[in-house]
């Protein structure tokens, strides 16, 4: 009997690992504050690209770092590739059309919805309005590129 209970509580700790590590590597990095050796293994980085972000930021908003990564020659599918694990979170009540349209997957429509509910308070106010168009689980994955500022 103890061995199963033994064998039982092993599994729920490598689920509870697995599960954990799966959150850790979905959180994204953020160019303003991350160590050189963070930035080096993104995608479509070099020595030379992770000297310039660091000498060159803070990146102020997500355009910013759109436009100083094209100027790096980054093509839009790169663009794309590196904004899914690193990106300069946009602050839900002053950001720009522009600047959502950069979180990938976000069109027209998103961000339009994104600014339709400013101001925005609570993550429980965009859980409720937000996941009425794309389902918690999408929500849940935005919530990673913006941010709320404090009341």
């Amino acid at each position: 009997m103890s061995r199963a209970i033994c064998t039982f509580v092993a599994i729920i700790m490598v689920a509870a690992l697995s599960n954990f590590a799966v959150h850790a590597q979905s959180k994204l990095i953020d160019p303003n504050t991350a160590a050189e050796n963070e930035l080096q293994p993104l995608p479509h980085m070099t020595p030379a690209i992770v000297k310039n972000i660091i000498e060159r930021r803070p990146f102020r908003t997500a355009t910013d770092l759109n436009r100083f990564l094209l100027e790096q020659k980054l093509s839009p599918e790169q663009l794309r590739e590196f904004y899914r694990r690193a990106f300069v979170p946009i602050n839900l009540n002053t950001g720009t059309r522009d600047e959502f349209l950069l979180i990938p997957g976000v069109g027209s429509r998103m961000a339009a919805e994104l600014m339709e509910y400013r101001p925005w308070k609570t993550w429980a106010q965009f859980d409720k309005e937000i996941s009425k168009y794309v389902g918690q689980q999408e929500t849940d994955r935005l919530k990673q590129y913006v941010f709320i500022p404090p009341g």
